[in-house]
């Protein structure tokens, strides 16, 4: 028996389609992550990547990857081999740097000031019910300043830029009339972040004294 008929057989048994199949899976190779609050499609995907989790995962693991479910905050993160995160099994597999994510220096600086709000929010009690924590603009800014000697992008439509691509990769959430210039507006560091910067990365970080590795120091993958 092939391995395409065996997958259509345990597929049929869950009442779910080979072309859903590749949708759930090739939304997990784009984005590397499922978050059911993102929106309705998205919820759906990850309520049907439920019924077929071990597939997934089994179908995945022939590869090398990882998909790691966090059935409380209710999303999937897909690691490529060799991946290093918190609270997972170490990965036997050498790196493949080339299944890594091309970020920018600004996204990976953004991404583990993110992690240390995660993580003072965390150890102040101060995270909601969706496991998320409200910052401002101003405590990004901030964070980046002190901790890692670094300025956010000059000008809104960079910092937008900057913040959309936090929010595609399922860091961040906000509204879609947010702006950097309202001292008011509120966005919501996702718990997501824990995944893709671990303690070591975050550690490293903040003793580099500003030095940010661009590829090393998060754990996306391929978009």
């Amino acid at each position: 028996m092939s391995l395409t008929t065996e997958l259509r057989e345990k597929l049929a048994v869950v009442n779910l389609s080979m072309e859903r199949f590749r949708e759930i899976l090739v939304r997990l190779l784009s984005y590397g992550v499922l978050v059911r609050d993102e929106d309705q499609k998205e919820q759906l995907l990850y309520d049907d990547a439920r019924r077929i989790e071990p597939l997934l995962c089994e179908y995945l693991e022939v590869a090398g990857m990882l998909l790691h479910h966090d059935s409380n905050a209710q999303f999937y993160r897909l690691y490529g081999p060799g991946a290093v995160v918190d609270g997972l099994p170490e990965d036997t597999l050498p790196p493949a740097p080339s299944l890594k994510a091309r970020l920018s220096v600004d996204f990976v600086a953004a991404a583990i000031a993110l992690r240390f709000l995660y993580q003072e929010k965390l150890n102040q009690g101060l995270i909601d019910n969706q496991a998320e924590a409200m910052v401002t603009f101003e405590d990004i800014a901030a964070t980046m300043q002190t901790q890692l000697k670094r300025q956010l992008p000059d000008g809104n439509t960079a910092r937008m830029d900057l913040l959309g691509e936090l929010k595609r990769h399922r860091l961040l959430r906000f509204a879609s009339t947010f702006s950097p210039v309202d001292e008011d507006a509120y966005l919501a560091i996702r718990p997501t972040i824990v995944g893709v910067v671990s303690n070591e990365a975050l550690s490293t970080a903040l003793d580099a004294d500003g030095v940010i590795e661009q590829v090393t120091q998060v754990e996306e993958s391929q978009p």
